[in-house]
């Protein structure tokens, strides 16, 4: 399964379609393309298929779980790991792996632990896998528990869930439970098929098919579907209408319950996103609100705590549980809002003339009465823009027009064709690569 995008050309209001690569943004990592008025021939068809067959995992879940059962019985000086096929090894398998590089007397913590056992894929258009940080997981499990959560289905989570596992396999009386959905198939090696199935959230396919689908649905609707929730952690260059529609789907599945309707009510749901994405998320899902709670992690540069990370993480929780039920700790600086009705960060300040915490980044905004919005501290307003922004922007692109849709008079951040599924495109070739960038969803903020 593939996604359907738009290629701009000049002149053309509606681009041609074209089917590629849900999962790789980069013809690299999957070099799949098909028009989508092509007729493709049965020689080609064959021959694709005959290419997806040899790309398949050579080892089945099933496969794996009975590998596993195998590897745990055997003594820690015949546990070994390797590291260049990232596999666990069995004794009989070791002299095929005799000249790769490999880890002795495997753990039964370190085989709890798998997130940090395999390496993160970290291309970040393909899998990006930035996990949550210690001080973030154990928030985010601790307020799951609080809130009285018995089962989470984690969609890209495997940190959160691997410690929910962990805590269920140490701790009689915690009863939580987790199932992982991931497109990375080496969790396969570590968990049952009721504790993981191999997904893409892109387009909400289960590669283990209808059995696996099966196992989703019937972990959804346990419980006449009451105690659950879903936290998903997307890749975050990843397409939200994408990501939303297939958020949808399982929202879908999670109604399906036969006993008792749930009407109105939507599965409860934790998005962990940057907030610069406010409004693309909002605009799928009205309900939700964004928390101030910034989400660290380990193996990122940038967002995370330390000497080599940004002093604040751009990364928030949205949420469709009520705002004023999210408690935040304390001891990281954040307060309770008694106007607003929930937690935000000590730097938020409430503004009187917007009624809100209007902060976004934890810094203190302020309110500009001529844009009628509070906005960063380091913005100025600027009389030819005739809105706010940094003392050193360039004006010129207010005189060039709208760099979407060409027209003077407001800039690209309010162009009403953004709204579009399809927009016009620029007879500027420069401005014509930066729009497609934009409709393939991989614009950097």
């Amino acid at each position: 399964p593939t996604l359907l995008f738009a290629k701009p050309s000049q002149g053309e209001e509606e681009g041609r379609r074209f089917y590629a690569c849900s999962a790789c943004r980069d013809r690299k990592d999957c070099s799949f393309f098909q028009w989508e008025d092509e007729k493709v021939s049965e020689t080609r068809l064959a021959a694709r298929e005959e290419y997806n067959r040899h790309h398949q995992p050579s080892i089945t879940h099933r496969q794996n779980v009975e590998r596993y059962k195998s590897f745990v019985l055997l003594p820690l000086s015949k546990r070994r790991f390797c590291q260049d096929c990232q596999q666990l090894l069995l004794p009989a398998e070791w002299a095929k792996h005799s000249d790769h590089q490999f880890l002795c007397d495997i753990s039964t913590a370190q085989l709890k632990s798998p997130s940090q056992l395999l390496y993160p894929l970290e291309n970040k258009k393909t899998n990006a896998q930035y996990l949550f940080a210690d001080r973030s997981c154990q928030f985010l499990l601790k307020l799951l528990v609080d809130l009285g959560f018995r089962r989470v289905l984690s969609v890209g989570v495997p940190r959160l869930h691997e410690m929910i596992q962990s805590k269920a396999s140490q701790e009689e009386d915690f009863r939580v439970r987790s199932l992982l959905l991931d497109i990375d198939f080496r969790y396969s090696q570590f968990y049952t098929e009721d504790e993981f199935c191999h997904y893409n959230m892109f387009n909400h396919h289960f590669f283990g098919g209808e059995a696996a689908h099966e196992a989703c649905r019937k972990f959804l609707n346990e419980d006449n579907g009451e105690g659950v929730i879903m936290v998903t952690d997307p890749p975050f260059g990843g397409l939200v209408e994408a990501l939303a529609s297939s958020f949808k789907k399982l929202m879908a599945m999670w109604k399906e319950t036969e006993k008792e309707g749930h009407g109105n009510r939507e599965m409860p749901m934790f998005w962990i996103f940057p907030y610069f994405f406010e409004s693309r998320i909002l605009s799928f899902f009205p309900s939700f609100s964004m928390m101030d709670y910034q989400v660290d992690y380990d193996n990122h540069a940038l967002y995370k705590h330390g000497k080599t990370g940004c002093r604040q993480s751009p990364v928030r929780i949205f949420t469709n549980l009520t705002p004023s039920m999210i408690v935040l700790p304390v001891e990281e600086g954040y307060r309770f809002c008694s106007v607003c009705q929930r937690y935000v960060s000590s730097g938020n300040q409430h503004c009187e003339i917007c009624n809100s915490c209007t902060s976004k980044d934890g810094r203190r905004w302020k309110h500009c009465v001529l844009c009628k919005k509070c906005v960063k501290p380091s913005w100025f307003h600027c009389t030819k823009c005739n809105c706010c922004a940094l003392q050193s922007h360039s004006c010129e692109k207010v005189n060039a027009g709208c760099f979407v849709c060409g027209k003077a008079g407001h800039k690209r951040s309010t162009c009403p064709s953004l709204s579009h599924t399809r927009t016009a495109c620029q007879p500027d070739k420069r401005k014509g690569r930066k729009l497609k960038r934009i409709k393939m969803g991989i614009c950097k903020k």
